[in-house]
């Protein structure tokens, strides 16, 4: 049975139909699923595997946002928050502002976590470690008739229980991020100088200063996480002699690589081509169609090499690796999933993610029905379910989860998907990248517009 507070076993809940909705994760999209079920006056219950809601953030909380307020919050959440009896928690921000990662926690993700309408059933510090059926296995029928049970560790190593009538798995990837090898593995060495890699974003010129001053810094990547910790080491330097970046990517450095600086509209428009001007202007030393192989050390030296397939890169002192983030479907292996065998995310959504047909603010919306499995009421959503694509958007997710608790509560009207895209584009590159051209194109002399750097 589910057991709403471990300590109080008479509070169970003991009518399969009464069975909560259960929520993995307390990030923006598992938080704002919350809303729309306590919107809709429906039972559930949030596994959050860290202390706080939002632990995933806390760790680039440095970074600011492509996109604004506006568009970084979602609409059912901003209902709750503001009708709550004496509104004491929240005000909305300047909605063309733009939120760093700790904005975003402070002035949203913990108020909404502290509502009385969701504060009482969040677990923290219960990491969800499988979802299955009641009674069933993978391999029998029946599936829509049966409740699922999921199993939750605790922080003292005891396993929970918790059963629900459906899953929405809001988890995330950020547990999950790639290594430095090209192929989806580790290269010898990676563990040797596991002390000597970040993975992620460090904070370079602001918690983890000291760690990159005066230091050489290899960043793995061509991303907007590699591209912030770049931009970051190019300003550390100048304050501190000696600090030196260099930037190793995958495809080829060529006139190509920076066509998108003046071409068609991308969310990278802006701080791609701020990178570009670095590079060339010498503040970055930057190698292409790298395919690291190996990491060894320095003869006669301190320093770490990274072999590659034609050679050797410069040594440094220090490795940050931002090449992605791949999601962890073990905890859903007794389910029946339909996997993209490229993406691993749902077929539905698999065409529309393709980073190669759309960019973040160019996918399709979509909801319910594109993100079903085989396994009824069963849905992943938020940055995990696009699976391998980089395109994710909270716009977008907020959108998945208001259409999945529209379909798991039988609201026919809330069904249909709709997303309505910003004129000017969903994020600071963007409109920032249009307005230079307006500027460009009336023939003035202003400067260049800028805009955030962002993960």
């Amino acid at each position: 049975m589910y057991v709403p507070d471990p300590t109080t076993p008479d509070t169970a809940i003991l009518d399969p139909d009464d069975f909560p909705v259960a929520i993995v994760g307390a990030g923006p999209i598992g938080l704002a699923a919350a809303a729309h079920l306590a919107r809709k006056g429906q039972p559930f219950v949030v596994l959050e595997a860290g202390p706080t809601a939002a632990t995933s953030i806390r760790a680039w909380q440095h970074v600011t946002l492509f996109t604004p307020w506006q568009y970084s919050v979602d609409a059912e959440a901003i209902a709750l928050l503001e009708t709550q009896p004496g509104n004491t928690l929240w005000s909305m921000p300047d909605p063309e502002a733009y939120p760093t990662g700790g904005d975003l926690i402070s002035r949203y993700l913990e108020p909404l976590a502290a509502h009385p309408a969701i504060a009482p059933h969040i677990r923290y510090g219960r990491r969800v470690t499988a979802v299955a059926h009641d009674d069933l296995g993978k391999l029998e029928g029946g599936r829509d008739e049966d409740t699922f049970v999921l199993l939750a560790e605790t922080p003292d190593g005891a396993v929970e229980r918790y059963d629900a009538r459906a899953v929405i798995d809001a988890s995330g990837v950020w547990s999950q991020p790639n290594p430095i090898g090209a192929n989806g593995l580790p290269v010898p060495g990676e563990d040797r100088f596991r002390d000597r890699i970040a993975i992620r974003i460090p904070d370079v010129v602001g918690r983890d200063r000291s760690h990159y001053a005066g230091k050489r810094t290899l960043v793995v990547g061509s991303g907007h996480s590699a591209m912030h910790v770049l931009a970051g080491l190019v300003a550390l330097a100048e304050t501190e002699p000696g600090t030196t970046a260099v930037w190793a990517l995958r495809r080829e450095l060529t006139e190509e690589t920076f066509a998108a600086c003046d071409g068609p509209l991308t969310e990278q428009t802006l701080i791609l081509r701020d990178i570009r001007d670095l590079v060339e202007g010498g503040r970055i030393e930057a190698w292409g169609g790298v395919r690291i192989r190996e990491l060894v050390p320095e003869p006669g030296g301190s320093g770490v090499i990274a072999r590659t397939r034609d050679g050797d890169l410069p040594a440094v002192d220090e490795i940050v690796v931002a090449t992605g983030f791949r999601p962890d479907h073990a905890i859903e292996r007794e389910l029946q999933l339909d996997l993209h065998p490229v993406f691993e995310c749902a077929y539905g959504i698999a065409a529309l993610v393709d980073p190669a047909a759309n960019a973040c603010g160019t996918v399709p919306p979509h909801g319910a029905a594109q993100l079903a499995h085989p396994e009824p009421d069963f849905y992943i959503v938020g940055n995990k379910s696009y699976g391998r694509a980089p395109t994710f958007l909270l716009y977008t997710g907020y959108e998945q989860v208001r259409s999945v608790v529209a379909a798991l509560t039988g609201d026919i009207d809330g069904s249909a998907v709709a997303l309505e895209l910003p004129e000017r584009g969903l994020c600071a590159a963007c409109t920032a990248y249009l307005e230079d051209q307006d500027t460009r194109e009336a023939g003035t002399d202003a400067e260049p517009a800028t805009a955030p750097v962002s993960a």
